[in-house]
């Protein structure tokens, strides 16, 4: 199953390419989101990249309370289908209750499960029932095997629009390595594999309360995840990642982008 199953409207689904989810980690503010839309879509039209623009409306898992947590639900939806509408792309955001899978569904065309909240059943058969697209994130305690049994979960609703990413497991209580091997393994299911490149990056649970990162690694990691067969890149990017209000110290700025997805277009085209 490629992308223009489960998204047929998406444009380039017949480029050959990867397809691309990229934005801000979250819904900063109301004018943002859209000029990173724009510039992302400018970029994925000139390379015939399958594009889907993704921003948390709400950020949930925060390791501190005083962390920025979003702009308020309805006006950070509201700012995802105004990007959908005026650019003509598919938007995806993160829920994290069966409540606000019916809420998004509304706004998003995919709904994408976070990874800490990956066995779920009650949230991935809300997710489902929805008939919207679902992204399942790979727990960073998950195996790829046991990730077939999300999978399976959110079918018996009936919905079959599902799409799996890796994000890196669990390697010390600092860090997170890409197993490789688990793209074609999660092939198995059937469905979309995506390489979260910028989350797998994390340096998580600092004693600052603050997530770090490896962006210096982005280039490596996706270059890597698409010669391996990867279908979808993830890639979280914003004009200013040092001044980012969530997950700045693993975003691709902005400037970057094009260029990198110039490099990928190639890897890509020789592999055919």
């Amino acid at each position: 199953m490629n992308i223009a199953d489960i998204i047929p409207n998406i444009k380039y689904a017949e480029s050959g390419n990867f397809f691309l989810i990229a934005g801000p980690c979250v819904v900063e503010d109301v004018q943002s989101p859209l000029r990173i839309a724009e510039t992302l879509v400018a970029i994925t039209d000139k390379l015939c990249i399958p594009f889907i623009f993704k921003a948390s409306y709400r950020k949930a898992n925060r390791s501190r309370s005083s962390s920025f947590t979003g702009i308020g639900d309805g006006e950070a939806l509201a700012v995802l289908a105004e990007i959908k509408n005026r650019f003509g792309c598919p938007v995806l955001s993160d829920i994290h209750s069966e409540a606000e899978a019916t809420m998004a569904a509304s706004y998003v065309d995919v709904l994408q499960i976070p990874a800490f909240l990956c066995r779920q059943s009650e949230l991935l058969w809300a997710a489902g029932e929805t008939g919207k697209v679902i992204n399942i994130k790979k727990g960073q305690f998950s195996s790829a095997a046991s990730m077939l049994f999300a999978v399976e979960k959110v079918r018996e609703t009936g919905n079959q629009k599902i799409m799996l990413t890796e994000r890196g497991s669990t390697f010390g209580y600092q860090d997170l390595i890409v197993d490789f091997r688990n793209i074609p393994e999660m092939q198995q299911a059937k469905v979309p594999v995506i390489l979260d490149v910028t989350h797998s990056l994390q340096l998580p649970n600092q004693s600052s309360g603050v997530t770090g990162g490896r962006p210096d690694l982005i280039p490596t990691i996706a270059k890597a995840g698409i010669a391996v067969g990867a279908d979808g890149l993830f890639i979280e990017t914003h004009p200013d990642p040092a001044n980012a209000k969530s997950d700045g110290a693993n975003m691709l700025r902005l400037d970057k982008v094009e260029h990198l997805m110039e490099q990928l277009v190639k890897i890509r085209r020789a592999l055919e």
